[in-house]
């Protein structure tokens, strides 16, 4: 069905080959799971085996690329492969551009030319096995992170493809949405659709992967039955990665600060309600981990900490000062935020630049010192002069940590910060938080990785429908 023969690629303005003689094929009704570290050239591949690097992206690429028995440069508009091939994105945002999830759906149903009653009928199946009945008279953009997810594969379900190219699907769904998607794509493999699969959960999927392959610095390491590859020690701490080994940081005693108050905190989104009656304090040096199912209201309570939300009702106190009374500006030097969705963040030109700003905005002394610090600890050194949007989703989450760190906020919160990460990446950010916290900073970091909230976690807050149903120690 798709076939890449020693394919290289380079993107524009770049030297280095995103991608360097890889040669793979997908075949009919299989599966194939392609997982390494961020930067490895994942997302690259995808695009190839998509055609989207031929027909949109420029740059130089050799070898070829098949589908269906047609080299891509055979066809005429990425709209002629798209009969072909769908593709879920990393970022389910940039694909969404109707005002409903029921149309963003019914888009794609449409093209396809079918009948009035065809259309409903595949309308109600879509909407039901990707679990968005309750959501589809909502805006897509006003929908968390992983119902966006949801949505966009709901979206490219419709378009009725044989072959399916995933670009972590599931990266920001909680531990049960993505059992649920897990299962559709084992469905839709057992109809003899044909997967290609991004991703780092491995678990979830590890009875419809029929083959694993590994990426690293552009090139295929690995490739083979999974039961044989994880065979391999250093294969499997990178796709099934153990956080119980790490060391508790001693809880922070009853008798330090409190740094966040949260008093009756309600917000609701037009007439969709949010978050009810919140109460919460969180004291100078705890690690806290909130974790819930997708539109528990994590992240909408977290943005109330420095106020890109506003309090419908309730009060929220950061250091002593109710947050109604402060500017976005002013509690920046309290509190930083790594969003869900890295690419919110950004705006320079370069990755330097994106560090630079935060940090000769709040006038930081050694300015240049504490910019190379922070591209040293996120690994992106090499990549300064980049411009931030070409990085890989992992290597922009980290320039979005290395961004809040640089500004040394004394409490950091993290949306799903390990997002595109693997399993050794995943434990280095975890274990740059901990240093954090060790130096006296206060963690915050909502998070779907079970694993992460028990073992690395001094304190784990549970949120359901708006609310926090518990909040107990990590153990």
């Amino acid at each position: 069905m798709i076939e890449l023969k020693n394919v290289s690629y380079t993107y524009p303005h770049t030297v280095q080959p995103a991608l360097h003689r890889i040669s793979l094929s997908l075949e009919k009704g299989r599966c194939i799971m392609i997982t390494g570290p961020s930067g490895a050239g994942k997302t690259s591949l995808c695009l190839a085996a998509s055609g989207i690097l031929h027909h949109e992206y420029g740059g130089k690429m050799e070898g070829e690329v098949i589908v269906d028995n047609k080299n891509v440069s055979v066809y005429k508009t990425l709209s002629d492969l798209a009969r072909n091939v769908g593709v879920v994105f990393d970022d389910a945002e940039a694909q969404m551009i109707f005002t409903t999830v029921e149309e963003e759906i019914l888009s794609a149903l449409e093209h396809r030319g079918l009948s009035a009653e065809e259309i409903e009928k595949r309308l109600a199946e879509i909407m039901k096995i990707t679990y968005l009945n309750e959501l589809k008279d909502r805006s897509p953009h006003n929908l968390s992170g992983g119902q966006k997810q949801r949505v966009a594969l709901a979206a490219t379900l419709a378009l009725g493809n044989d072959i399916l190219l995933l670009d972590e699907p599931t990266s920001e769904l909680d531990e049960h949405a993505t059992v649920r998607i897990a299962g559709i794509l084992a469905g839709l493999k057992a109809q003899g659709k044909t997967l290609l699969l991004i991703e780092h959960k491995y678990s979830q999927f590890r009875e419809m992967v029929d083959t694993l392959v590994v990426m690293e610095n552009g090139t295929v390491t690995a490739k083979g039955k999974p039961e044989d590859l994880l065979r391999d020690e250093r294969i499997r701490g990178m796709v099934l990665p153990d956080f119980s080994t790490f060391r508790k940081a001693a809880p922070a005693p009853v008798t330090a600060e409190p740094v966040i108050t949260v008093n009756n905190l309600s917000h609701s989104y037009g007439t969709i309600e949010a978050l009810h009656d919140v109460n919460l304090m969180i004291r100078k040096g705890e690690f806290v981990a909130i974790v819930g199912e997708n539109g528990s209201g994590k992240t909408t309570l977290v943005k109330h900490f420095n106020r890109l939300l506003s309090p419908s009702g309730g009060d929220v106190i950061v250091n002593g000062r109710n947050v109604k009374e402060c500017s976005i500006a002013d509690l920046a030097r309290d509190v930083g935020l790594v969003f869900q969705n890295p690419d919110h963040m950004f705006f320079a030109d370069t990755v330097r630049d994106e560090i630079a700003y935060g940090v000769k905005n709040l006038a930081i002394q050694d300015a240049g010192a504490v910019i190379d610090a922070a591209l040293k600890d996120a690994g992106l050194t090499e990549s300064a002069g980049l411009y931030p949007r070409w990085l890989s989703r992992g290597e922009r989450q980290r320039l979005a940590i290395a961004c809040v760190v640089a500004m040394q906020p004394g409490i950091i919160v993290l949306d799903e910060p390990t997002t595109g990460l693997d399993g050794y990446e995943a434990r280095d950010v975890i274990m740059m938080l901990r240093n954090l916290q060790e130096k006296g900073h206060t963690i915050i970091i909502i998070t779907h990785n079970r694993d992460i909230a028990r073992h690395c976690a001094d304190r784990v807050i549970t949120m359901e429908n708006g609310r926090i149903i518990s909040d107990t120690g990590g153990a």
